[in-house]
C-alpha cells in the first residue's frame, strides 16, 4: 500500500463572507435551527479573485452537544464575471459556553473553536470547470458580522 499518494493541500482562496442577523427558527428535535443570511463579501487568493454575492444563507443546526452543522449555499462572482454556486457543509465545535457566545454574536478566540468545511462548486463549462472536478476542504472562523474561510484544493 506504500504506493498510494498522500493528499496534499493547495491554498485556492481566502473568503470573507458578511452575514446579517440570524433568523432564529427555534428548538427542533436535535437542537436549535437558525438561518443566517449572506449579504456579500470578498474572495482573494492565488487561484480565485472576486466577490461573494448578496444572496444565499447558512442553514445551521446547533446541536445539543455544542456541535453546529452548517449548510451554506451562496454565489461567488469571479473577477471575469463568472458566477459560481457554492454548497459548503461544515462542522463547528466548541464548549457549550463558547458555543453560546458564538450564537449571541460575540467575538470568540478562534483557537477555542474547531471549524472545518467541505465546499463544492457548480460552474459552467470553461476555464473554471476544475472547481467542479476536484475536492476541497477548508477552515474557518466566525466573527460577529462575518465568517472568514480559507479553501484548499485537495491534490
Amino acid at each position: 500500500m506504500s504506493d498510494l499518494p498522500a493528499p496534499e493541500l493547495e491554498l485556492v482562496a481566502r473568503l470573507t463572507v458578511r452575514v446579517a442577523a440570524p433568523l432564529e427558527i427555534g428548538a427542533v428535535g436535535a437542537g436549535r435551527r437558525r438561518l443566517i443570511p449572506i449579504i456579500g463579501g470578498e474572495l482573494h487568493g492565488p487561484r480565485l479573485h472576486g466577490s461573494v454575492e448578496a444572496a444565499g444563507a447558512d442553514f445551521q443546526l446547533v446541536r445539543n452537544d455544542s456541535v453546529a452543522e452548517l449548510d451554506a449555499r451562496y454565489v461567488l462572482r469571479l473577477a471575469d464575471g463568472t458566477a459560481v454556486f457554492v454548497s459548503n457543509r461544515a462542522l463547528r465545535r466548541a464548549s457549550p459556553e463558547v458555543t453560546e457566545r458564538l450564537v449571541r454574536g460575540e467575538a470568540v478566540d478562534p483557537a477555542l473553536v474547531y471549524f472545518r468545511c467541505a465546499p463544492s462548486f457548480e460552474v459552467q463549462d470553461g476555464p473554471w470547470r476544475w472547481l467542479a472536478e476536484n475536492l476541497f476542504i477548508g477552515s474557518g472562523v466566525r466573527r460577529p458580522d462575518s465568517v472568514e474561510m480559507a479553501f484548499y484544493l485537495v491534490r
